[in-house]
C-alpha cells in the first residue's frame, strides 16, 4: 500500500510549514546555540524528525524506520567510507613524515598563508570536488591545511567556504544530470546556465575566504593572487559549461587554477607574509625547506597524486560501468553485478511513499529507495587503493600499517556514529515530505521567487548535505513552480543547484567532516556559528543575480528546447513516474 505525503496536515500553511520546521531547529539550535555535540544534537534531530514524520505527517511507522535505516546506512556508506580512506592516507602521510616535506614545498612556493589557502582549499579542493565530491574535498583539504600549519578551527572552516562554487558541477557533473532527469530540461542547458551564475561567484569565493582569514587589509595584500586564482577557475568553469558539458568543469577548472596560481608564484610575491598566529613579516626567499630535494618532495607528493587519479578514475563512466560489472564491461564476464553492486530495495519504504501535486507534475510519483553496495566502485575504494600503493611507497612496513589502520577506525567511531544521525535525520526528512512542506512555504513568494528558487536549492543542500539530493528533491517543484508563475524554468530550475552550492557549508554532514579531518570533533557547534553568516550571504547574492536574470539581464539565459516527454505531454499511463537518481 503506498503513503501519500500530506504537505497541509495542520490545516494551515503557516502552522505546518513551523511544525516542518522542529528537527532543522532543533538540529540547529542544539548544535550552534546550546553547545551540544554533534552527536547529541543529531541524535535529538533525528527523534524529533520521527516525532514529526508519524505523529503530525502521519506517516506510517514502519517506513518511518525505514527511512531512518537507510539514511544511516547510507550515511556510512559511501560518505563515510570516503572519510576513513582518506584519513587512513592522511595517517600514513604523517607517519613517514611526508606530511612535513608538502608543508616545506608548499611554503617554498609561498609562505603566505592566504597563498596556501588558495592552492589548496580552493584550487585542489575544486579538483576533488570534480573528481570525487560526497565529502573528499573538505575531509582532505582541511587535513591538509592543518598539517600545512593552520589552526585546526580555521582550517576547518576554509575548507567549509572553498568548497561551494565548484559544488554544482561536482563528482563528473552529477548534481547537473541528475537535475536533467528530475526536470526533463537538456543536461547541456542547465550546464550553460550554470555557467553563466557561478563564475562569478568562482571569482568572489577565493577573495571571501582571505577577507575571512586577513580582514579587507590582508586581501589588498593579495589580490594579484587571488585575481589569478579566481578568474583562471571561473574562465574554464564557465567555457568547459557552455561549450563541452557539466562532467570535467571542476576537474579542468581546478587544475588549470592550480597550475595558474603555482606558476604566477614563481614570478610574484606578496609583499608582507601572513600567517596564522604570527606577526606580518617579508617574505622569505630561502629557508629551510630549501633542504628538500625534488625527488623528496616528489616522494612526498605522489601518495596524493596516487589519491587524484584514483578518484579521478573511480568517477569515470566507464570506469564506474566496468567495476560495477555492467553488461558489456570486461567485468561482466567474471563477476556478476550483484557481487560487486548489489541494490537492496528498502522494505517498507521502496515505492511505498509518493510525492503529489504540487511537488510534482505527475498524479502520483513513487519514490525509490534501493540501497546500492557498490563497494568496488564506490570512490572510498579508489582512495583505499591508493593507500595501499601509498603503504610501500613511503616505507611503512604492513604491520605498521595495519596498526595505523586500527587507530584510525577507532578514532573515527564517533564521528561516523554522527554521520549515520545526520544522514538517518534527511531521510526522513525527505520520505516523509517535511521537506517539500519547507519549500512550498518559499514558493508562495511571488515575484521574489527568483530569489527564494535559489534559497530553496540552498535549503535543500543543508538538510541533504548534496547537491544532487537537492536537485533531486526540489528539483520538480522548482519547475512546476516556474510553469505557474510563467518563469523560465530553466532559470528557475539551474537556480536550485548553483544557489544549493552555498549551503555546503553548513549541511551538518559537511562539518562533521571538516570537524573530524582536523581532529576538533567537538567544536562543531562553533564551525556552524562561523561559517553560517558566510553561507546564507552568499546564498542571497545568487538569488539576487536569479532575479536579475529575470528582467535586465534576461539575455544571459541560453536559449533551450521546451522539457521533453512527460512534462509536457501529460502523464504515463498508470499515473506514476519512477525517477531514479544517483
Amino acid at each position: 500500500m503506498v503513503w501519500d505525503h500530506v504537505y497541509d496536515p495542520l490545516g494551515s500553511p503557516l502552522l505546518s510549514t513551523l511544525v516542518a520546521m522542529l528537527p532543522l531547529v532543533v538540529l540547529l539550535g542544539l548544535l550552534a546555540g546550546c553547545g551540544w555535540s554533534a552527536q547529541r544534537a543529531a541524535i535529538a534531530g533525528l527523534l524529533t524528525a520521527l516525532g514529526v514524520a508519524v505523529g503530525v505527517v502521519g506517516m506510517p511507522l514502519d517506513a518511518a524506520a525505514a527511512a531512518t535505516l537507510y539514511g544511516a546506512c547510507f550515511g556510512l556508506f559511501p560518505i563515510g567510507w570516503i572519510i576513513v580512506t582518506a584519513m587512513f592516507l592522511y595517517s600514513l602521510s604523517v607517519e613517514a613524515g611526508a606530511l612535513d616535506v608538502m608543508k616545506r614545498s608548499v611554503t617554498r612556493l609561498s609562505a603566505d598563508h592566504r597563498i596556501q589557502a588558495l592552492l589548496i582549499a580552493f584550487a585542489f579542493g575544486a579538483f576533488l570536488e570534480g573528481a570525487a565530491g560526497f565529502g573528499a574535498p573538505v575531509a582532505i583539504s582541511a587535513a591538509l591545511l592543518t598539517g600545512a600549519g593552520f589552526p585546526p578551527f580555521e582550517a576547518a572552516c576554509l575548507a567549509l567556504i572553498a568548497n561551494t562554487a565548484p559544488v554544482a558541477f561536482g563528482a563528473l557533473g552529477t548534481p547537473i544530470i541528475t537535475l536533467a532527469k528530475v526536470t526533463g530540461l537538456e543536461e547541456q542547458a542547465i550546464s550553460a546556465m550554470a555557467g553563466r551564475q557561478l563564475p562569478f561567484f568562482s571569482l568572489i569565493v577565493p577573495a571571501w575566504m582571505v577577507v575571512t582569514m586577513a580582514g579587507w587589509k590582508g586581501l589588498v595584500g593579495v589580490w594579484p593572487a587571488v585575481l589569478v586564482c579566481g578568474a583562471s577557475f571561473a574562465l574554464v568553469q564557465a567555457g568547459v559549461a557552455n561549450l563541452v558539458g557539466p562532467a570535467l568543469v571542476d576537474v579542468v577548472g581546478g587544475l588549470v587554477s592550480l597550475a595558474c596560481l603555482a606558476a604566477f608564484m614563481r614570478v610574484w610575491q606578496p609583499r608582507d607574509c601572513w600567517r596564522y598566529g604570527a606577526a606580518e613579516m617579508p617574505s622569505p626567499a630561502t629557508g629551510p625547506e630549501a633542504l628538500d630535494s625534488p625527488a623528496k618532495i616528489v616522494w612526498a607528493w605522489m601518495p596524493w597524486v596516487f589519491l587524484s587519479l584514483a578518484v579521478f578514475a573511480w568517477g569515470l563512466p566507464v570506469v564506474k560501468a566496468g567495476l560495477e560489472a555492467k553488461p558489456g564491461s570486461a567485468l561482466a564476464d567474471v563477476v556478476p553485478i550483484a557481487i560487486v553492486a548489489p541494490e537492496f530495495p528498502v522494505p517498507r519504504l521502496h515505492k511505498a511513499v509518493a510525492k503529489v501535486a504540487p511537488a510534482t507534475d505527475h498524479v502520483r510519483e513513487l519514490e525509490p529507495a534501493i540501497y546500492r553496495l557498490n563497494w568496488l566502485s564506490a570512490a572510498g575504494t579508489g582512495i583505499l587503493l591508493a593507500a595501499l600503493v601509498a603503504i610501500p611507497w613511503l616505507g611503512i612496513a604492513p604491520g605498521r600499517a595495519w596498526r595505523i589502520w586500527g587507530e584510525n577506525l577507532s578514532r573515527l567511531a564517533g564521528p561516523l556514529v554522527t554521520i549515520a544521525a545526520m544522514l538517518a535525520l534527511a531521510f526522513v526528512t525527505r520520505y516523509s515530505g517535511t521537506d517539500v512542506i519547507l519549500g512550498l512555504a518559499m514558493t508562495r513568494t511571488g515575484p521574489a521567487y527568483p530569489l527564494f528558487a535559489a534559497l530553496l536549492g540552498w535549503l535543500g543542500v543543508a538538510l541533504t548535505g548534496s547537491d544532487t539530493s537537492s536537485n533531486a528533491m526540489f528539483g520538480s517543484l522548482q519547475r512546476v513552480t516556474a510553469g505557474q508563475l510563467g518563469l523560465d524554468p530553466l532559470l528557475i530550475c539551474t537556480a536550485n543547484s548553483t544557489g544549493g552550492v552555498m549551503g555546503k557549508m553548513i549541511d551538518a554532514q559537511s562539518i562533521v567532516v571538516a570537524a573530524t579531518a582536523t581532529g576538533i570533533d567537538r567544536q562543531e557547534g562553533a564551525i556552524l556559528r562561523r561559517v553560517f553568516p558566510h553561507s546564507l550571504a552568499l546564498a542571497v547574492l545568487v538569488g539576487l543575480l536569479v532575479w536579475l536574470q529575470t528582467g535586465p539581464l534576461a539575455w544571459m539565459v541560453p536559449a533551450h528546447e521546451p522539457p521533453r516527454g512527460l512534462w509536457f505531454g501529460g502523464v504515463a499511463a498508470d499515473g506514476c513516474t519512477d525517477i531514479r537518481s544517483r
